[in-house]
């Protein structure tokens, strides 16, 4: 059954398949952490909310990078 597919094209397969999976997973946790723990002090929220859906896996990053540390330091959570 495998002996006709290529290993170099099937290690390729499984390692585009798993960054793809931690990609959604760490957009999946930035869009929870921002809708529960965000303030909504003039529309960060929202803000925010719509630069992770839009922008996927790069917005999910740059909150992790530049807007959640803040959070952290101004709201203790």
């Amino acid at each position: 059954m495998f002996e006709n597919v290529n290993l170099g094209f099937l290690f390729i397969f499984l390692s585009f398949g798993l960054m793809y999976l931690v990609s959604l997973a760490l957009w999946v946790w930035m869009l929870a952490d921002c809708f529960r723990k965000e303030t909504d002090e003039g529309n960060t929220r929202l803000i925010w909310i719509i630069v992770i859906v839009f922008t996927y896996v790069i917005g999910a990053f740059l909150y992790y990078l530049i807007r959640r540390p803040k959070r952290i330091q101004e709201l203790g959570k």
